[in-house]
């Protein structure tokens, strides 16, 4: 049988449906049933079997869901029709607009125990939260949604389970990030449950975490099972998001020709998905490759328009991010002024919680900045921030650098014992194969 309220609360239900259409028992019962039978059903003394509620429902003018649940006929896909409207006002960048509107749909599916709508009304609220860097209220909405997908498949979990981790990667907790993602796709892999979308969505989104982690291996590899999965995948926007992640991964082997290339797909598929956050991503991410290529100049270019469009869709933790590569080329251009103001005013969006990696970065810039001013006490306080924050978030990769840059400080100026700790320390993220310190064994691999 089908999900159905209590005996009782259908036989209310048959009753009132049967008065206002001012039927008698026996003209609702035959000819397939007999009015004693309608009479005891409206007691609430028998359970009506599928069949029975759909005889009735068609004789009352109903659908057999609303006589069943209480539910108004083509209520689910109208939510439904709905929540495709919340997700295009978020894509197009308003995500204060769409959490309202995610509320009240989310209100609506819960009054009527639409589990599924719920859970998806919910996923959009987390991705709002995460649009304007809300790291806690983004986890709790993913962490509700997956448990109404409780009784789910894993690959109709899947976007739960990346909201969370994609929360905790940027509030700095990378390790528990890369857990979350690799225990998912281990689970698909080795139960054979091999759903291309929520594969890609998973390879893709465990990229960003291997890399701060200096993983580059894993995230080589993972870029290369995106690149496979692709063409099976129907989602646009995930193939987008995959094209923008694995750009990184190419950058890091010195492929920026193909990252560069990589990024100009996300941003055209992007463009015809209207949406402007990921696209201001991907100008963000073509003006590091820019930057790690030497072209600073256009690096800034695109850089200052993805910190624009970021600003223009309030997606604070995003913007305060690509401000701090902003800043980075800003330096190098030889205008440090500019640069460590716009870092100034960002360091504000980030903590220990969110943004750990991009807040330590500001910190090493600004610290660099500081050197370079001849302020080796501010320097030296930026410096120890930072390695403060990297050792948090397990970035060993980025641990390495700051220790020299520690070390170099402390020696000039005569705290010779204090240096060689930090050179030593430094050492010790860097003679380790990266990633091997905090990660295990690899996931289970796609059979492709």
């Amino acid at each position: 049988m089908q999900e159905r309220d209590d005996p009782a609360v259908v036989g209310r239900r048959v009753q009132r449906l049967r008065t206002q259409k001012g039927l008698t028992q026996r003209q609702l019962a035959e000819p397939a049933y007999t009015p004693a039978y309608i009479s005891t059903l409206e007691a609430g003394r028998v359970r009506a079997s599928d069949d029975a509620l759909r005889y009735l429902a068609e004789r009352l003018g109903v659908a057999f869901e609303e006589l069943a649940v209480g539910r108004p006929a083509h209520l689910a896909t109208g939510l439904r029709l709905r929540l495709t409207e919340a997700q295009r006002v978020l894509a197009d960048g308003r995500s204060e607009e769409a959490a309202a509107q995610y509320a009240v749909l989310r209100a609506e599916a819960q009054a009527h125990g639409l589990g599924c709508e719920e859970a998806d009304a919910l996923l959009g609220l987390g991705e709002c939260a995460l649009e304007t860097g809300r790291l806690t209220e983004a986890r709790e909405c993913f962490e509700q949604a997956e448990e109404r997908l409780a009784g789910k498949s894993l690959p109709d979990r899947v976007p739960a389970v990346r909201g969370r981790a994609v929360a905790h990667y940027l509030a700095g907790e990378l390790r528990y990030a890369v857990y979350l993602l690799e225990s998912a796709l281990d689970e698909l892999n080795r139960g054979g449950l091999h759903d291309p979308d929520a594969l890609l969505l998973l390879y893709a989104s465990v990229i960003g975490p291997y890399m701060d982690m200096g993983a580059h291996a894993r995230a080589a590899q993972a870029a290369e099972f995106a690149l496979a999965l692709a063409p099976q995948a129907g989602d646009p926007a995930l193939i987008a998001r995959m094209h923008r992640s694995v750009a990184r991964t190419l950058l890091a082997e010195g492929r920026t020709a193909e990252a560069d290339a990589s990024l100009a797909k996300a941003a055209e598929l992007y463009r015809q998905l209207r949406l402007r956050t990921e696209l201001a991503n991907c100008h963000w991410m073509r003006g590091y490759v820019c930057a790690q290529n030497g072209e600073l100049d256009r690096a800034e270019t695109e850089l200052r328009l993805a910190h624009t469009m970021l600003s223009e869709t309030r997606a604070a933790l995003y913007r305060s991010q690509a401000a701090v590569e902003l800043a980075d080329v800003l330096h190098r251009r030889g205008k440090s002024g500019e640069a460590a103001g716009l870092l100034e005013g960002v360091l504000g969006d980030f903590s220990s919680e969110r943004g750990a990696v991009h807040a330590a970065a500001a910190h090493r810039l600004l610290g660099i900045i500081a050197e370079d001013a001849r302020d080796t006490e501010a320097a030296e306080e930026h410096y120890v921030r930072a390695l403060s924050l990297l050792e948090r978030a397990g970035a060993a990769g980025d641990l390495a650098d700051l220790c020299r840059l520690l070390g170099d400080l402390l020696r000039r100026t005569g705290r010779v014992e204090a240096a060689l700790d930090a050179y030593r320390t430094g050492l010790g993220h860097r003679s380790t194969t990266p990633g091997t310190t905090t990660l295990g064994p690899a996931p289970a691999q796609p059979p492709l």
